[in-house]
C-alpha cells in the first residue's frame, strides 16, 4: 500500500541548496508557489523536501538519504564532469552487500548516497 517517500532534510539557506541541486545535481524545483523556509526538488522519479533551519551547525548534521539508480556508472560519471565534489570516503566502489555505491555531502551536510543493485 505505501507508493512513496519524499525525505524531508535541513537547510540554512535555501538559495544555495536550491542552486546546488538544481545548477550541479540537475534536479528540477518542483511545484508552483514559492514557500518560505521550504523547498522541494525532483529529478525522475525521486522527491527531496527541504525545510529551513538557519542554526544548523552542519558538522552536527546527520541527515542521510539513500538512492536507488539503475545508472550508476553514467550518473557518477556525469556528476565528475560537472566537477561535483564526492564525499571523500564515498567514490564509487563495489559494496560486499551487494551495491555499487557513492556518496556526496550537501552544502548542509547532508550525506546523499547512491546505489544500484549489482
Amino acid at each position: 500500500m505505501l507508493t512513496d517517500i519524499n525525505p524531508k532534510l535541513p537547510m540554512r539557506d535555501k538559495a544555495i541548496t536550491r542552486d546546488y541541486y538544481l545548477s550541479q545535481l540537475g534536479f528540477e524545483e518542483l511545484g508552483s508557489a514559492d514557500y518560505e523556509g521550504y523547498l522541494m526538488v525532483k529529478k525522475d522519479k525521486i522527491q527531496i523536501h527541504f525545510f529551513e533551519f538557519r542554526d544548523l551547525d552542519p558538522k552536527e548534521n546527520y541527515g542521510q538519504v539513500y538512492i536507488r539508480t539503475n545508472a550508476i556508472d553514467t550518473w557518477y560519471q556525469a556528476l565528475l564532469d560537472k566537477k561535483v565534489s564526492i564525499h571523500p570516503n564515498g567514490h564509487l566502489q563495489t559494496k560486499p552487500w551487494g551495491q555499487k555505491e557513492f556518496s556526496l555531502l550537501d552544502p548542509d551536510n547532508n550525506l546523499l548516497t547512491f546505489g544500484q543493485n549489482i
